[in-house]
């Protein structure tokens, strides 16, 4: 009796978990998706833009000035919200830091909330999407999970070094893969400092930047292109070593 209770418990107790599973993924779709229309529908992005920090800097800066522990939390807190919901204004922020905090503590605090916010969206991507993808592609994706995984680190700071790939998708694809969260974050938090630095840095003469394309020069970008190659490095020198052997 003991066995066949069992028997007939474990089903029923596995369709309960499932459907858990199932609501807590509903309700958290439902949550992201209400927290980015209420972004749209008010049009908060007004406040991320150049003109904006532009025509506010001074108020911003006296609060700053004024409430600097408070700041220091909302600005935190503002990137993690922009970072985890991919919602854009990302520059806007860093170049806000560089002005208000200085370039040194703007790439640290930017560092922090960036970090945090794209790990809270590689998270997401992976509870939401994940088994959904590898059972529908894991035929096709087994190959590249695998190489994937071999080389994380390294293929994850290339991708945040080199600006031609955007954030969020870099957050969100990742989440895809099997690569664990501790790779995943000390690339992020590491691949993300010098294009924090550089925005934070050019934050600090705000008042002479009209465009933002002023700031990702194509020798700026050369750069970060060189960074993100270098990373490749160890992974080409497996390749060629294990050819070799």
């Amino acid at each position: 009796m003991i066995r066949y209770a069992t028997a007939m418990t474990t089903p029923v107790s596995n369709q309960s978990d499932s459907r858990r599973t199932h609501l807590g993924k509903i309700s958290l779709a439902v949550v992201i998706v209400l927290a980015i229309g209420a972004f749209l529908y008010f049009d908060l992005g007004r406040w991320l833009s150049l003109t904006a920090l532009k025509e506010n800097r001074d108020s911003l800066l006296a609060f700053t000035d004024a409430n600097f522990v408070s700041a220091v939390g909302v600005f935190i807190a503002s990137y993690v919200i922009v970072a985890g919901l991919s919602l854009p204004g990302a520059v806007i922020l860093t170049l806000a830091g560089g002005f208000l905090f200085g370039a040194a503590m703007a790439a640290l605090f930017v560092n922090v909330g960036a970090t945090t916010g794209a790990t809270l969206a590689f998270l997401t991507a992976r509870y939401l999407l994940r088994d959904t993808v590898e059972q529908k592609f894991g035929k096709w994706l087994g190959p590249f999970q695998e190489g994937f995984a071999k080389n994380a680190f390294s293929y994850l700071l290339t991708l945040r070094l080199i600006p031609l790939f955007p954030f969020f998708v870099v957050n969100l694809v990742s989440g895809l893969t099997r690569v664990n969260v501790g790779t995943y974050v000390a690339a992020t938090a590491l691949g993300i400092i010098p294009g924090s630095f550089v925005y934070a840095y050019a934050g600090r003469q705000l008042g002479t930047i009209n465009s933002l394309q002023e700031i990702a020069s194509p020798n700026v970008i050369g750069a970060f292109v060189l960074l993100g190659l270098l990373a490749l490095v160890p992974v080409i020198y497996k390749r060629v070593a294990a050819k070799r052997a």
